[in-house]
């Protein structure tokens, strides 16, 4: 890495870590269904209860009221009120718990609370691949003893992984579908047809409908190396520059190439765009398919009703072989803010809210995949199309975590160059470009 960029970057960390210290004594995008409906139960109340008849709350709420504030994206504040709420009369017997719940999205949360720890909220929810930042700036209390157990032995390995750094788990997982799929409209592609990226493609153009992609955007187009066996590895010893696993230079290419012959081929059906056009397209009755995102299946779902269809990522043909389409996924987390007037209190609600109760009501009302092991278990996952899809297509990806903040622009501007339909790659530019990618992500 240039020195001078290296200097800055650690400058840079310093910084963030005062800020987040400051005063105090201390991420391709969610969306859903905001019409939701009144719990029956409320969250895990296993979780809040004491284990030794003890207070729970460390004796915070004896001096006065408890005021806490929670952010959760636009999407979920209904049911993320109610649930606070039954917190709050949970604990009741502890002390006068007032929440405020305020609207903010995943992706934004952690540069919000390192701009500002004291003014961020004590409990928020953010991506998994913020996780290095937030914890090196010391931004979060770290999980430890009895609640270390309750994170590993509810939630599935991948999102325990997810919310671990340097041996230590700093978050608690409260989704395990942060990802994309393949969402269809079953009056235009049929279930047979969706397990193929070719029968897809055929299906759409049959139909005269579009296929979406936002394939400039490398939290999808990594999917174009990430399936040639080009992957991410965490960091370098330095614990900023992007690691990759080692690859075969000719099938990444092979498979790079592959997707643009198809994409070429259907390139009057394929539409380059943001993910929020395949419902638009569904609704306008212009869009058979796309890749889209968790977050908008209960939208996808009002709108297309029994027809709605959601399927891991098809298979793409690869020199003969079909293969498997490896894309990124990863997890929303709840981190405590280090800076908390009230540790112990936002620690037992960040619990409560990642508990088995609350992850199956955001499953029941939003369509959230579970990371609690209980749920995603569950009728309710399995039966439901879009989050037994959605939960298996861990199988064939990349986790969302350790990910360089110079990983997404030069990977987006990857996947540009192969839905570059006026200016084809061959061999040798493909080669070069993958080159060329590397360097940009590693800052080189």
């Amino acid at each position: 890495m240039n020195k001078t960029k290296r200097f800055c970057a650690i400058a840079l960390a310093a910084m963030m870590a005062v800020t987040a210290f400051a005063g105090c004594g201390p991420a391709a995008t969610t969306g859903g269904d905001t019409t939701t409906t009144t719990p029956s139960a409320g969250g895990d109340t296993t979780t809040t209860a004491p284990t030794d008849g003890g207070d729970p709350l460390g004796g915070e709420g004896a001096s006065g009221t408890i005021n806490l504030k929670v952010w959760g994206p636009e999407a979920v504040q209904t049911l993320l009120k109610t649930q606070c709420d039954t917190f709050a009369q949970n604990m009741a017997a502890y002390g006068d718990i007032q929440i405020e719940v305020v609207p903010q999205g995943e992706a934004d949360s952690a540069t919000q609370v390192l701009t500002d720890a004291n003014a961020a909220a004590d409990v928020f929810g953010f991506a998994c691949d913020n996780l290095d930042k937030l914890v090196t700036a010391g931004a979060l209390l770290e999980v430890t003893g009895a609640d270390k157990e309750f994170v590993t032995s509810s939630n599935s390995e991948a999102s325990v992984l997810a919310a671990t750094k340097n041996d230590s788990i700093w978050a608690y997982p409260e989704t395990g579908d942060n990802s994309y799929i393949l969402v269809y409209d079953k009056k235009v592609v049929s279930a047979d047809q969706a397990k193929t990226l070719e029968g897809t493609l055929e299906a759409c153009k049959a139909a005269n409908k579009k296929f979406v992609m936002d394939a400039g955007n490398g939290y999808y187009s990594c999917m174009f190396m990430f399936t040639g066996g080009l992957k991410i590895d965490g960091f370098e010893e330095d614990g900023e520059t992007q690691k990759f696993t080692e690859y075969d230079e000719d099938t990444v290419v092979k498979t790079m190439l592959a997707f643009q012959d198809l994409f070429t081929q259907y390139k009057d059906i394929f539409l380059n765009g943001e993910v929020t056009k395949v419902v638009d397209g569904f609704k306008s009755g212009t869009v058979g398919a796309g890749i889209d995102g968790s977050w908008n299946f209960s939208n996808a779902k009002a709108t297309l009703g029994d027809d709605a269809g959601f399927a891991v990522l098809p298979t793409i043909n690869v020199d003969g072989t079909d293969t498997p389409i490896v894309n990124m996924f990863g997890y929303k987390l709840l981190g405590v803010n280090s800076s908390t007037k009230y540790p112990n209190t936002a620690i037992e609600l960040a619990k409560f809210l990642s508990g088995e109760d609350c992850q199956k009501e955001r499953a029941e009302q939003l369509n959230w995949g579970p990371s609690n092991k209980v749920v995603a278990e569950s009728d309710l996952v399995k039966n439901d199309e879009a989050l037994n899809a959605i939960l298996s297509q861990q199988a064939n990806s990349v986790a969302q975590v350790g990910v360089a903040a110079t990983f997404w622009t030069p990977v987006g501007t990857f996947g540009s160059k192969i839905v570059d339909f006026d200016n084809p790659l061959d061999e040798a530019s493909a080669k070069e470009l993958v080159k060329t990618t590397i360097a940009n992500v590693r800052d080189e």
